[in-house]
């Protein structure tokens, strides 16, 4: 609770205050006095009075039990009369050696004196009763308590000695006057710190989770997180134990409030400016890795400076999920400094920079025409990624197999094993091109190893294009009749499923392709007509006619 949060209320005559307190005394002299009665509840003592003075048995009373007993000389303050019987109290004579003793202990200089007791009751319209270790009491004033009536029973409180009635045996005490007094100090002590402006020595009293306090010499102040090092908000328990000595400056103080806010980063050289003329991106250092995000890691350069590792700059591997895959806290490792930005404080570095690059490693030890193996990693529509070590090649449909529209995502599943040629390696791009069919035999090698050009073949035609038809062969083996290619047969005048008889005119094993021609197929019959005449001497032309007419 802060002083500004307490209603001060309005000024009391202590005097007055106090003689309501207490009941005016006749004499408040002492007298010894003989214990003639104890029960449960009273004590009756003979003062030398017609009638016995009469105590609270709570008087005699120590840790529960009874002091005295009946016949025991006792000393009792005379404080007047309650009825026909005389009032009297044990309890005030030995509140008066207290007393006495308090005096006897500071003399006649009373002020300034700073007590410390427990509240051990409370007068709602006067104050606080205060009791120190020795059993001494004092009172404390509701307007210079700076405290709230409830809960205070039992609460140990420090307070400055303010005035001291020897009448009545009475001490007043005001906690008020004593914050006031530290408040001022501290005020003026600030003042000095923050006219030097120079770092000065604390000791660490508390760590939080948000932060430090530091005594300087009886104030306390709070480091922030934020201001405990250049790396940014850390945890200073990580740092510091309560008891250590640092050096710290004053950034602010908020006098109403009695805030005040130190930085142990501000007290030290600045790490930033200090690599700012040694450090240079392209750089190779040495660090410790410090700390893990699911982001990447922290590295520590050994100055209070921490420097960003993003997963992405760890490895070339592309499926590293977590940076705690390679990587352990405290690791020495080298990196490249990729980024650096003193006025923002920001520091990037690569590990991957200082490996081999993993295209290069590839395209150093495979080349075009190599068969090897990898494993699908991802399926698309217009193909698939193969995992060759770490590296991916792109596997297209077209390649995947020698079945016509056949795709990639309905032959393989994610991790398939696949065997591929390398069909394509481009350096500028780092890109990587594989092929499945063309480790398997095509149809049209099959088909090469049965036929030659020129043979005569039959098929059904399979579909009609704007170019040409297709003929369906043996052995899922499409054959392309082109327009002009038809002869004296018209493309319109065939249909699905129609067998037509053809020519073999060009066989492409690369690409699985066979050019048929009808055309052709008339010419080589005509030709072989030819020749059949020509070869046969004997046959007259009027022999040929009539072959021709039958």
């Amino acid at each position: 609770m802060g002083i500004e949060d307490i209603d001060l209320g309005e000024d009391f005559d202590f005097e007055q205050m106090l003689n309501e307190s207490f009941e005016n005394a006749e004499n408040n002299s002492v007298v010894d006095g003989v214990i003639v009665e104890i029960t449960d509840e009273r004590v009756l003592v003979d003062v030398g009075q017609k009638i016995e003075g009469q105590l609270n048995v709570s008087e005699i009373t120590i840790g529960g039990e009874v002091k005295y007993k009946v016949g025991d000389t006792i000393a009792v303050m005379l404080t007047g009369n309650r009825g026909e019987r005389p009032s009297i109290s044990h309890k005030k004579v030995l509140q008066k050696e207290k007393f006495d003793n308090f005096v006897k202990a500071h003399g006649e200089d009373f002020e300034n004196v700073t007590v410390e007791g427990k509240i051990v009751s409370v007068k709602p319209k006067g104050g606080f009763v205060i009791e120190d270790a020795e059993g001494c009491e004092y009172f404390m004033p509701m307007a210079q308590s700076f405290m709230k009536v409830q809960g205070a029973i039992g609460k140990t409180v420090k307070a400055k000695v303010i005035k001291v009635n020897k009448g009545q045996n009475s001490i007043i005490v005001s906690r008020k006057k004593l914050i006031e007094e530290s408040k001022a100090v501290k005020d003026n002590k600030v003042s000095e710190i923050l006219d030097t402006k120079k770092p000065v020595n604390g000791i660490i009293k508390k760590i939080t989770s948000y932060g430090m306090f530091v005594d300087l010499g009886g104030i306390d102040g709070l480091v922030n997180y934020n201001e405990i090092s250049y790396k940014g908000p850390v945890n200073p328990a990580n740092y510091y134990n309560e008891g250590d000595e640092v050096s710290v400056v004053v950034l602010s103080y908020d006098k109403a409030k009695q805030h005040l806010s130190l930085s142990i980063k501000a007290a030290l050289s600045n790490p930033w400016e200090e690599i700012k003329d040694e450090l240079e991106v392209g750089d190779t250092i040495t660090v410790t890795v410090s700390n893990f995000e699911s982001y990447g890691a922290f590295v520590d350069l050994g100055n209070d400076i921490e420097g960003l590792l993003h997963i992405s700059e760890i490895s070339w591997n592309k499926n590293l999920k977590n940076p705690k895959e390679l990587l352990t806290i405290g690791e020495e490792i080298n990196v490249e400094v990729i980024e650096l930005n003193v006025d923002q404080k920001r520091l990037r570095v690569s590990l991957k920079n200082l490996q081999e690059k993993p295209f290069t490693k590839f395209t150093n030890e495979h080349k075009v025409g190599d068969v090897i193996k990898g494993k699908i990693a991802t399926l698309t529509d217009f193909g698939a990624f193969v995992s060759i070590g770490e590296v991916d090649g792109l596997l297209h449909n077209e390649e995947a197999s020698w079945e016509p529209n056949a795709k990639c995502k309905s032959l393989f599943k994610k991790g398939d094993e696949v065997e591929v040629r390398i069909i394509k390696i481009d350096k500028e791009k780092e890109n990587i091109s594989l092929s499945v069919k063309e480790i398997a035999e095509s149809p049209a090698k099959k088909f090469q190893d049965a036929y030659k050009i020129g043979d005569i073949v039959k098929g059904t035609v399979k579909d009609s294009k704007d170019f040409g038809i297709f003929i369906k062969l043996e052995n899922n083996l499409d054959g392309l009749i082109r327009n002009e290619d038809f002869g004296p047969l018209k493309a319109d005048e065939v249909k699905n499923g129609d067998e037509v008889e053809a020519v073999v005119v060009n066989i492409d094993t690369k690409k699985n392709r066979v050019r048929l021609s009808v055309k052709r197929l008339e010419q080589q019959q005509e030709r072989e007509m030819l020749k059949s005449v020509n070869d046969d001497s004997s046959m007259t032309l009027g022999d040929i006619l009539k072959d021709q007419i039958k």
